[in-house]
């Protein structure tokens, strides 16, 4: 990795930073995106620290102008990257009728629009150079839904039909685009998310375990490594996505018992 530029969005914190740190020990010089530019700083300076190369860039990947203005930067400081990680996300598990229009507004905006304006900025030099990597990470409701989560869940399934489409949009220009599909992982992602884990799927974590952030990480850095088009974590996932095509009425009824019913109004 000596050498190569790696991007990384929602790089202040959880599998952002995992990711970063990872990659800057193994040599890449690093340009870190993030809207929260304290945490974003101290994330750059304990990745200098361990003697990495990075470079912080404070930004709201929801606003098309500052995304557009900020790969422009990067592209004048430090050149065409060769790794682009589309991690920032954001988002409530909420029903319907609890969403506002803002909120769902907001969780098209991060993730799906900020990794389209992110990778339509430096699309063009990456296909003139004919090399590169473009990775979206996303959740499994990218491929099975489940009760009072459907703005979040549109959204992420726009993440992963963005990936899909690029996949066969870029075939033999050199570039080549990962879909991530990561399962819960142990981050500050429930913080803002108040009363998510009531909505949300309860699975035997002996068979779908909570990731650390560094597994995470690694499932990232080894599928865009070996050139993998989908990567899933637990592997188990993939399995599961299989049965979800072959017997969708099957799997949406296990998965509505295992979300159980709302909680009562406090």
């Amino acid at each position: 990795m000596a050498s190569k530029l790696v991007v990384i969005t929602g790089a202040s914190s959880g599998i952002g930073e995992a990711t970063a740190k990872r990659y800057g020990a193994s040599g890449a010089r690093l340009a870190l995106l993030a809207r929260n530019a304290d945490r974003l700083a101290a994330v750059a300076e304990s990745i200098r620290k361990a003697g990495g190369a990075t470079t912080p860039y404070a930004v709201d990947l929801s606003d098309r102008r500052a995304t557009e203005e900020t790969a422009a930067r990067i592209a004048r400081d430090l050149g065409t990257p060769d790794i682009l990680i589309n991690n920032a996300g954001a988002g409530r598990w909420l029903p319907m009728t609890e969403t506002t229009a803002e909120e769902a507004l907001a969780m098209i905006e991060v993730p799906y629009l900020a990794g389209f304006y992110l990778t339509r900025a430096f699309l063009p030099a990456t296909l003139a150079r004919r090399s590169g990597a473009i990775a979206f990470i996303t959740s499994p409701a990218s491929y099975v839904a489940w009760p009072r989560a459907s703005a979040y869940i549109a959204a992420r399934r726009a993440v992963a039909g963005l990936a899909e489409s690029l996949q066969s949009e870029l075939k033999g220009t050199g570039l080549v685009v990962t879909l991530v599909v990561l399962g819960e992982v142990k981050t500050p992602y429930w913080e803002h998310n108040p009363g998510g884990r009531n909505n949300m799927p309860k699975i035997d974590p002996r068979l779908l375990p909570v990731l650390t952030p560094d597994e995470a990480a690694s499932a990232i850095v080894e599928g865009i490594d070996a050139k993998k088009p989908f990567v899933a974590k637990p592997a188990l996932l993939r399995a599961f996505f299989v049965l979800n095509a072959l017997f969708p009425r099957l799997v949406a009824g296990q998965i509505r018992r295992a979300t159980g019913k709302p909680s009562a109004p406090s």
